[in-house]
Order: structure tokens, then sequence, then C-alpha cells
């Protein structure tokens, strides 16, 4: 590998270290170990606990672990009125848990009528507050009936009611509270665009956010925009989130999510000025990431040029997060935009790199090594050509001295061009020739 100049020396044996091969830069890598799922359920509460759980049995191919998330699934449930849903778990388990964990009719039944005497009283207290036309007591009633359909699992209903409010609402606080509400259920159906939607119309009235309420926001905006694949902007909505989140989003998020979704956002996404300045030197995104040591290792080593280290922890983390209800399916995506850019900014400052060395850098193989290079360059990501045989990437670094020449000479013949132009337009006005040409017609 030859550097531009001799100041590459020590980058060159930083590099080297990144294979492996000096013991002064490893550092411990957190653990394969499976997914500690009763503490990763206690970082949540109400539906998307559920949600999760349920998630995690889906697509877990452990079946101890399957097994576990639907035990506590089963006992969550019970401490809410979702019948419906309580007996898709219990057909999940079917009967792996012993009888302790059938079919409860008796409860059932007894949440079903209570649920219809509840409903039937809220229809009668709405009936009479549209009687009566008070718009406050309508936006209450409509509010409650939104809170009990999505206690009850009727998403659909719930979104409806909650918007039905907006009719009713005579503060900007009372608009912050219905597009949050409407927020809340629009991310547990999956409807993504309601939530840009609303956080939109939330945002219009600053007024009337508190710094809880605006860290709620950039979180579910976060959500949206990992959703619809632009991570860059999600990046930047969950490095805005601010520390009074704290564990009041659980219903929706926790803030080892927002550490763990910002920074694998921002590493597929920010340069590396925006790395550093944006995350981190970030103060109060710093306070999320300590939450999350392994998400915050893997940073400083991406930025520090330590990639084997760096690999190694996203390689350990990968396991769970593809059981994460948000983020699995991107999990393939991020990993090959974050090896990429680990790739180019390795080949980014020398005229020539040997793919023997780098293979071992980035813990794999030199065939496969090439491939991935011969991608990047085909996409004109990387300005390099690779010698197969001797297993060099050699860097095409532009002539500049040439580049010089041909702009100073273009400029030459452009400004030669327009004295030519000017001087044969004096002439024709100095003779008034345009004159003459319309007297002979």
């Amino acid at each position: 590998m030859e550097g531009e100049d001799d100041s590459a020396g020590p980058m060159i044996d930083e590099i080297y270290a990144n294979g492996g091969d000096d013991t002064n830069h490893k550092r411990p890598i957190i653990s394969g170990e499976q997914l500690d799922i009763e503490a990763y359920a206690g970082l949540y509460v109400g539906r998307t606990k559920i949600m999760r759980l349920l998630f995690i049995s889906d697509h877990c191919g452990n079946p101890a672990m399957q097994v576990e998330a639907l035990r506590m699934a089963y006992d969550e449930i019970k401490k809410s009125e979702n019948t419906q849903l309580f007996r898709e778990v219990v057909q999940k388990i079917d009967g792996r848990l012993g009888p302790k964990y059938g079919v409860d009719n008796a409860w059932c039944e007894m949440v079903d009528r209570r649920a219809d005497q509840r409903k039937e009283k809220l229809e009668n207290e709405l009936n009479a507050y549209r009687t009566n036309l008070i718009k406050e007591s309508i936006r209450m009633g409509y509010n409650d009936f939104g809170e009990f359909y999505y206690s009850h699992g009727a998403l659909g209903d719930a979104f409806k009611s909650f918007v039905r409010t907006r009719d009713y609402c005579t503060t900007s606080k009372h608009i912050v509270q219905m597009c949050t509400s409407a927020i809340l259920v629009s991310i547990e159906m999956g409807q993504f665009t309601h939530v840009t939607s609303y956080v939109s119309k939330a945002e219009q009235t600053p007024e009337a956010l508190d710094p809880v309420t605006a860290a709620k926001l950039r979180c579910a905006a976060g959500l949206s925009h990992l959703e619809a694949k632009k991570y860059k902007l999600a990046a930047r909505k969950f490095l805005e989130v601010g520390p009074e989140l704290g564990t009041s989003y659980n219903d929706v998020i926790a803030a080892q999510d927002v550490a763990t979704y910002g920074g694998l956002c921002a590493l597929a996404s920010f340069d590396r000025m925006e790395l550093k300045s944006k995350v981190i030197d970030n103060i109060s995104f710093r306070n999320f990431l300590e939450l999350v040591p392994e998400v915050r290792e893997l940073i400083n080593d991406f930025y520090s040029s330590h990639y084997a280290s760096c690999l190694d922890y996203l390689g350990n983390l990968k396991a769970n997060l593809l059981l994460d209800i948000h983020l699995h399916d991107h999990v393939e995506t991020l990993y090959d935009l974050i090896r990429n850019k680990a790739l180019i900014q390795y080949t980014h400052p020398f005229v020539s790199v040997d793919l023997c060395m780098m293979a071992n850098a980035f813990k794999t193989s030199v065939s496969r090594l090439e491939k991935e290079l011969e991608a990047l360059i085909t996409d004109n990501q990387i300005q390099a050509r690779i010698d197969s045989h001797n297993k060099i990437l050699y860097a095409r670094h532009a002539d500049q001295r040439n580049a010089t020449f041909q702009r100073v000479l273009q400029t030459g013949n452009e400004f030669d061009r327009d004295v030519r132009s000017m001087l044969l337009r004096a002439n024709l006005i100095k003779h008034d020739y345009n004159s003459k040409s319309s007297r002979k017609l």
C-alpha cells in the first residue's frame, strides 16, 4: 500500500491493526447470546409490549424463546381487555404451556360483557352531549370512544374516533392531543403516512408543545422515515430527541431504541464530518447511547477506522435486531450501506491498497472482497481499478495539472470567440448594416 506522502505511515500502521494482528486495539466484543426476553419486554408497556412479544415468537427460530415470548404475551393480555388478541395467543401456544395457559372462557365472557356495558354507556353520554351541543363534552366523548376501541383492539374504529375530535377542538392543546392519539393508533396499524401527516399538524402549533410531547413527535417522525427507508431523515429526527423523553413513550418506543435506530441510520447515511458533529459530539444523544454501549462502541470504532471491531459488533447485534418489530426489514440494507461506507472510507486516502491486507481488516476472503469492490467501482462510488493478478487496488486520481490546462485552454477559446462576436457586432452597427438592408427591402 503506497500513500501519497510520508504522513500516511501512522495511518498504515493503524489500518494494519484493523485486521486484528495488533493486540493494542482489541476491546471486549458483545456476546452473541440470545435476547433476554424478560428484560426486553420490560422496556415497553401496553399494546406494543404484546405485539413485540408476538413478533419475537413468530420470527425466532428458538422454540424455548418462542414459548417464553408467548407466555409473557399471555400474562400481559390478561391485564388488558383485548379478548380477540387473547384467543389468538392461546391458539399460538397450542397447549405447549399446560392447562394454565389455555382458553379462559370465563374471563373472556366477563370482559366482553363489561365492554358491551361500557360501550352502551359511552353511546348514551355522547348522544346527550350532541343533543346539548357542548363542544368540549362531545370532544371528550369521542376521545373516550377512541380509548375504548384502542383497548379492545379495534384500531380502525379507534383512529376514526380520535380524528372526529378534530371538529370539536377549541385550543391548541386539544389539537396536539388529537394528533398524538392518532399517531399512536397509526403506528400500531402500520399506517405511517398518517403518522407523517399528524406529526406535521401537531408541529404547526409549537406554542402547545411541551418538551416531552416534542420528543414523542420526533420519535414518531423518525419511525415514519425509517419505514419509508429515508435513513438520513430518520437519523436526524432520532438525533433531535431530547432526554426529556425518558420512559414517557414506552407504549411506542424505548429510549434504547432511539439510540439503536438513530445510531445505525446515522452510520448508514452520514458522512464522516456529520458523524462526528451530530452523533459523537452530540451531548443529548450521548445520553441515549449510554443505554446501548454496543451501538456507542461500534460508532466510535467506525469513526476511528477500527473496521474489524465495528463489524464484529454489528455481527453480534444482528440476530437481536432482526427480532425488532420496526427495524427487522431494514437490517440487511443498513448493514450493506454501513459496510460499503467502510470500504469506501478505507480506500479513500491511498493510491494503492493491498487486497490481502484489506480482506484481513474486514474479516473476509479476497475473492469476496474483490466482488464487493467491483460493485462499488461499477456504481462509481470508488474511483479505482483492480489488479486481480497481484491483488492490488489502484486509485484513479485525476490529473490535476492536465485538468487545469484544459480548463485554461477552454476559457481562452471562449474569450476569443466572445471578442470576435463583439467586434463583428460593432462593425455592423458602425456601417449601419441593418438600416441599409431594410431600405433595400
